[in-house]
Order: C-alpha cells, then structure tokens, then sequence
C-alpha cells in the first residue's frame, strides 16, 4: 500500500486518505444525506476527501451510524438491518470516536493540525460534535469546515431575494420547513422542541459559542438551508469567534456530490485554501 492509498482504521469506522506532499494539516470528514443516506463511496465523502488529499490533507472520512429511513422515503424498502437504535446521540459519538481516533494518532498520520468538518447533515454532526467537545477536555479542532449545513430543525423563512431564485428554480426548492422538521424529528426520534444543541447547532447561545473555533463555511446560492448557516454564522460573530461565510455562485443544494460541476472544484478550492492557512501558521 503507498503512501497515499486511501485504507480502513479505527474498526471500520473511518476510510484515511493520506495528504499528497502532507503539510501537516488533518480533517475528519463527515458526508450528508440527511442523518439517514450516504456512505463513503458517495462524491460528497470520496471525491471531496480525495481533492482534499491531493492538496496535501489527511482526511480522515467517517463511517457513522444513520438514522432509520421511514415508511414511505425513497429507500425505505431496502433499508437492510433495523437501525431503530442509531437515532441521535448515535452518530454524534462515532463522530466523536472519529475525532478522538484521528487524535490519538495524529503523529503517525503526520498531522499537526487537526479540523474537524462536513457537508449537509456531515456538517450539522461537526457543529454539533464541536460544541460536546468544548466541555468535555478533549483538545478542540484547530478550524471547522461546515458546506451548505443543516443547523436549524425550524428554520426561518428565505429572505425575498431567496426565495424569488428558488421560485424561479423550483427544482432547487427541496428543503422547505416540513421536509426539514421531518428530517430532523427522524434523526431525534422525537419531536424537535427541547432537542440538546449538539443535535440543533442553529440553537447554540452566544454563550455556548464563546470558544468556539475558527469556523469557515461555504453556502449554495439557491439553498434553503443557507438560513440556518447565516443564523449560526451571525450568532457566532455575535459571540466574537473568527467566521467566514462564502456563497458558492450558482449552485444548489449537495454540489460537492457533483464532481462534474466545476463548482464542486472550486469549493474544495476553497477549503483547501483555508486549511492551507492552518498549515502556514
């Protein structure tokens, strides 16, 4: 196996993508697929870990637990074994395993400098992994990487310019309040009043984000979940944490797992840029 094969650790838990010419700088990586879709194979996972290491970062991409698909989703007939127990807090503690896992051997992968991130629900599970780490003693990431993320299980209503673009691309309007509810009440097994924040990041206090780490976060144009990272992004500034917020133009919802866009190229750019910085510093 060479250096940069990609390989299994952790029991199956994590796929490892060593850094081409590393600099030093480590990701643990979590896909979307709204708490119950995706795998490792899935662009969002594979090909964004593979941009990534090719730019000289480990990434570390994580195997966790999904939520049961309900009667009546697209694939609740093939479902395979219950998973009825991989409701929250379930995939928040692989991706703790994952963090803890990537630190423990952070020296044999070559990583100094270690972030944590995801896309979509990936990026909810870093947010929410994030604020249990911050009491919890473990070292905290060096930067937190969130693409188009889910924060809010009730968002509010898209401003007028967002909302005439996704009225104007109603194929791009697939995340409206009820769908998210649902969403996030299937991951919850519950309804979502009273959800702990780690399950809801849009709901952290200023007070509950006043550690928390440099935070960059790459939005779609046309994307109803761009609400909540705008609330969280605010809410953080609020707070007085270092943030950055990006609109990747003409893009919707999910464009990391569609390699063939170029937009899909030019957000890894982008993250890859920013952790480029963790690297020099």
């Amino acid at each position: 196996m060479s250096e940069t094969t990609p390989y299994s650790a952790a029991e199956g838990l994590v796929r490892v993508y060593p850094g081409t010419g590393p600099t030093g700088t480590g990701l643990v990586w979590m896909h979307g697929g709204g708490f119950a879709y995706g795998d490792l194979d899935m662009p969002e996972a594979d090909a964004v870990a593979r941009g990534l290491a090719a730019r000289g970062t480990t990434v570390v991409s994580v195997d966790y637990r999904l939520a049961p698909i309900p009667a009546g989703w697209d694939g609740a007939d093939d479902a395979g074994p219950d998973r009825s127990e991989h409701r929250f807090p379930a995939a928040s503690d692989d991706v703790l395993r994952a963090w803890r896992w990537a630190g423990e051997n952070a020296e044999r992968l070559g990583v100094s400098r270690l972030a944590i991130g995801g896309a979509s629900a990936g990026a909810n599970l870093a947010a929410g992994a994030t604020l249990r780490l911050l009491g919890s003693g473990d070292p905290a990431p060096a930067l937190v990487v969130l693409a188009y993320p889910t924060l809010l299980a009730v968002q509010p209503a898209p401003g007028l310019s967002l909302r005439a673009a996704l009225d104007a691309h109603p194929e791009f309007d697939r995340f409206g309040p009820d769908v998210v509810r649902a969403m996030y009440e299937n991951y919850l097994g519950r309804p979502v009043v009273g959800a702990p924040v780690a399950a809801v990041p849009g709901l952290a206090s200023v007070d509950e984000l006043a550690a928390f780490p440099p935070t960059f976060i790459v939005t779609s144009e046309i994307d109803e979940l761009s609400v909540s990272a705008e609330v969280f992004a605010a809410t953080l500034r609020t707070a007085r944490r270092s943030v950055d917020l990006v609109v990747e133009p003409g893009t919707d919802h999910g464009h990391l797992n569609r390699p063939e866009l170029s937009a899909a190229a030019a957000s890894i750019d982008r993250i890859a840029r920013r952790l480029a910085e963790l690297s020099a510093s």
